[in-house]
């Protein structure tokens, strides 16, 4: 009989400690922002060090919403985001999809292709990618944003799906089919339950790097009323100075869609977890 040996008080208070002491590295930066998005301006050079100001304003979060164009920017940001997201995924959920069931001709290649794609910097080709935005007039529109991060993200993606359908057993299809379904439907019924977790991780990756991306929002957006969130945050930067208030407060706001997404895609996560059960 096997005795259970519990893990001495110095050890558990060890783990503790070290995980008090990630938290706390990981989050400062949240909270350091959220301090000085609440400093007044005054305040923000004379007691920039201190780990919370004398007095508290909400004053920077009331500029930013309704003196600046900070709400176009994000709504912006918000379509290119989600639309960016919904079409990566349903591509790569695809593509992944095939690369794991299916050993057709040329599939070597194009993976190699694919891995190919994300060994370039992208200061080496974001020239040619502005030129071949210009030949199709997309420039200075949302349109050319999600092409572009769809393209980019499609490969990490690809993999990423393809490494979960890898995980799922084939016994499990072929039962479906013998059962009287066809592959759509042993797939749609079968795989995709099993996959959700995949479908959110990769949701969720790629909105968060459409979200946060600005060298292509830089580039291809030259107009106010285009423009993403990130570089938007470069109107708080003026010649002389920088509103550190202005645009702290507007990257506390940032972080709620993020926040609200993710919270959003884990009953998806926790139910992929659970709706694979079978009966043995």
């Amino acid at each position: 009989m096997s005795v259970l040996v519990r893990p001495s008080p110095v050890l558990r208070l060890g783990k503790l400690l070290a995980i008090l002491f990630y938290l706390v590295f990981a989050l400062f930066p949240i909270y350091w922002l959220i301090k000085i998005s609440l400093t007044p301006d005054a305040l923000i050079y004379t007691e920039g060090t201190a780990l919370w100001p004398s007095s508290a304003t909400l004053g920077n979060f009331s500029t930013v919403i309704f003196q600046t164009d900070f709400l176009r920017f994000f709504g912006n940001s918000l379509i290119v985001s989600l639309s960016t997201a919904a079409v990566t995924t349903l591509i790569a959920a695809a593509a992944g999809y095939a690369f794991s069931r299916f050993d057709f001709r040329g599939r070597r290649i194009v993976i190699a292709l694919m891995l190919l794609t994300q060994m370039f910097p992208l200061l080496m080709i974001i020239a040619p990618i502005y030129r071949l935005v210009a030949m199709m007039g997309l420039l200075n529109s949302l349109s050319s944003l999600i092409l572009v991060y769809t393209a980019f993200n499609i490969p990490f993606a690809t993999f990423l799906m393809q490494s979960f359908f890898d995980g799922i057993p084939k016994d499990l299809e072929d039962a479906a089919m013998m059962d009287g379904c066809t592959r759509f439907q042993a797939l749609r019924k079968v795989i995709l339950p099993l996959t959700l977790p995949g479908l959110g991780a990769t949701l969720g990756f790629i909105f968060t790097a459409a979200w946060s991306e600005v060298l292509f929002a830089l580039m291809l957006i030259n107009s106010n009323d285009k423009m993403t969130f990130p570089v938007g945050l470069l109107t708080f930067v003026s010649k002389f100075s920088v509103d550190w208030g202005q645009m702290m407060a507007a990257g506390v706001l940032a972080l709620v869609p993020s926040c609200l997404f993710f919270v959003f895609i884990q009953r998806y996560l926790v139910q992929g977890l659970t709706s694979g059960a079978v009966k043995g």
